[in-house]
């Protein structure tokens, strides 16, 4: 063979190699390509986030998002706006009037209940939620001294009651924790915000479970409602016919002074 016919031969043994060596490198690349998207990594080996310089792991919903430990009081509307908070039921007799008289003034309110209560009453929690009204968790136990008590003791009270609560509710979000009497500590407060509760405290307390009377506790809600805008009142615990007395005057007369209606604050401040 001529040297003209060997230069020929050696060049398509290379073609050759080389594109078989292709053939591989392309099949390995696929290979890899496609078990990179079964792991949601790119081909690289990291997630598509990550080679933007953004954190591969997507971040939880909001609702789920870790909630300031700092006790709230402020209205979610800001301004002249108060927030309504009912604490100590479900009860089967005042909590359907007091829901009743939310309704006629259009107003919503925070329910802060105690878990044992609320599992025997799924059907009044239900009804909260479906009336655009609030969760919060207000303990097993109605504890006023546990603050005093171990964090265990308090881990348990608190979170046992958030899930009775959400089951008789049909899943709905407890979105706040109240410690019975106001004895929050830090370990409570911490237990709450990581469960996704914000720590709520109040403004005006309307002191309507010591049944003061009617005019009594209209006229705390008059004379304390500077001092902040979240009112503490009660359906469970005892008898509320003042309570559900007393709320048919003070909310007509909020609004007459301008006042509106809102929710506490879950985020900053």
């Amino acid at each position: 063979m001529g040297l003209k016919g060997t230069y020929t031969a050696h060049m398509a043994v290379a073609a050759s190699a080389v594109g078989i060596c292709l053939a591989a490198w392309g099949a390995t690349a696929l290979t890899n390509t496609e078990a990179a998207a079964r792991a949601g990594t790119g081909a690289h080996g990291t997630a598509p986030a990550e080679r933007d310089g953004k954190p591969g792991q997507a971040p939880p919903p909001a609702s789920k998002a870790r909630m300031p430990e700092g006790i709230a009081h402020a209205a979610e509307a800001g301004g002249t706006a108060v927030n309504i908070t009912i604490d100590d039921g479900p009860d089967p007799r005042w909590t359907p009037q007091i829901l009743d008289i939310l309704k006629e003034h259009r107003v919503k309110a925070v329910f802060c209940m105690v878990g044992p209560r609320a599992r025997e009453h799924p059907d009044l929690v239900k009804r909260v939620v479906a009336e655009g009204h609030r969760l919060c968790d207000h303990t097993i136990s109605h504890d006023t001294t546990m603050d005093k008590k171990s964090v265990a003791y308090q881990k348990q009270q608190i979170l046992e009651a958030k899930k009775m609560i959400e089951d008789a509710a049909g899943g709905a979000e407890v979105e706040y924790y109240r410690a019975p009497g106001g004895a929050f500590t830090p370990d409570s407060r911490r237990i709450a915000a990581q469960a996704g509760m914000r720590p709520l405290g109040w403004n005006v307390d309307t002191k309507d479970f010591e049944l003061p009377g009617t005019a009594a506790i209209v006229g705390t809600v008059k004379n304390e409602l500077s001092n902040g805008p979240t009112i503490l009142f009660h359906d469970g615990g005892g008898d509320r016919a003042q309570t559900v007395a007393a709320l048919k005057q003070v909310l007509p007369w909020l609004k007459e002074q301008g006042r509106t209606f809102s929710f506490p604050v879950r985020t900053a401040p």
